[in-house]
């Protein structure tokens, strides 16, 4: 088969095209025929062998997570698809049989991985995945857009319904709009819940985008302060969530604007790792910081329902071949796209 692999980590030209072994399936696993499969950071930084993602190579390595396609063949115990569906795929893997994945809290299990990272992944003609990660699309959603939804939409998901429990009076800020998780959590916090939603983005043109998407107000972070302008939208009473995952870069900003009572949710950190915490303010105004990592195999079965009721859409900006991995990879670090980049497959 056709594929992009990595053989050491490096820049763009460490991305090479050729031939694979097709993967072999094992009794619980499904082999997909890969039509789709969307970008992610973690791609870039997995690449490059940064930020926590650094390989020791026995060979050469296939990324790509959040994968579409058609289910090519089934191993002999899995009976929850069958050859010829259409389905979209959950990245996270989980071992199905600590204490948490055992009381349906997958989302803590005690030894998780992800395609495209611990296993070969999405930037190929097929790929390898537990069965029990697929969740079979309606003919309303294109591969492209259902590769699109996973890595984005699960931890917003998680975040705003499950841990947050974002409330329709309330208002959320949503960091970085033209993200795809911006435009995933805009969506769930305004066409799920109902909430109003405050986005931050870099350019007048990514503000139009994210009203056009559901934002209620977007603060242009390159010539306004995201605090002040904040407390003059809530008359000086802040936010009661923050979506953030962007990380280091905006936390001041983000954390000064948390009303009392307040729940900070953190599913990324691309701009750093490391924030100065004012505990003597968290706890006098009772708020939460908290970390989400994807979410919920029923979470994406949920989602891609709501994709195909309508109520919420992936984002695409833009689609390359296969073949042109490293192009689409150069997209992602010139950060000009709003939604996601995704890479196709014929």
């Amino acid at each position: 088969m056709k594929a992009v692999y990595l053989t050491d980590h490096g820049g763009l030209d460490a991305l090479q095209y050729g031939d694979m072994p097709e993967p072999t399936v094992g009794p619980n696993d499904i082999k997909v025929r890969v039509r789709a499969c969307s970008l992610n950071r973690l791609d870039i930084f997995t690449r490059a062998g940064i930020k926590g993602t650094r390989m020791v190579f026995d060979g050469p390595h296939i990324l790509g997570g959040d994968v579409a396609g058609d289910v090519a063949e089934t191993g002999s115990e899995v009976t929850n698809v069958k050859v010829g569906d259409r389905v979209v795929v959950n990245p996270r893997l989980t071992c199905g049989q600590c204490q948490y994945c055992i009381a349906g809290e997958s989302e803590l299990c005690t030894r998780p991985g992800r395609i495209g990272s611990n296993t070969h992944g999405g930037y190929a003609e097929y790929v390898k995945v537990p069965g029990v990660n697929a969740v079979v699309l309606p003919e309303s959603i294109s591969y492209v857009e259902a590769s699109s939804l996973p890595t984005v939409f699960m931890p917003s998901w998680t975040m705003l319904l499950r841990r947050a429990n974002l409330q329709p009076w309330e208002t959320v800020l949503v960091l970085s709009a033209s993200s795809g998780v911006g435009t995933a959590a805009i969506q769930v916090a305004k066409n799920i819940v109902g909430a109003r939603v405050i986005a931050t983005t870099s350019s007048d043109k990514k503000a139009k985008m994210a009203k056009a998407l559901g934002a209620d107000e977007v603060i242009n972070y390159s010539n306004e302060d995201i605090a002040e302008r904040v407390k003059e939208l809530t008359d000086r009473r802040g936010v009661n969530v923050v979506v953030d995952h962007v990380g280091e870069q905006f936390w001041p900003a983000a954390s000064k604007s948390l009303a009392p009572g307040g729940r900070y949710g953190i599913c990324g950190v691309t701009t750093g790792y490391r924030a100065q915490l004012q505990m003597g303010v968290m706890f006098v105004r009772n708020q939460t910081v908290f970390g989400v990592f994807m979410g919920r195999q029923e979470d994406l079965r949920q989602i891609v329902d709501m994709v195909g009721k309508g109520v919420i859409r992936g984002i695409v900006h833009d689609t390359f071949p296969l073949q042109d991995a490293a192009r689409a990879h150069m997209a992602m670090e010139e950060q000009s796209y709003f939604g996601k980049l995704v890479l196709t497959v014929d």
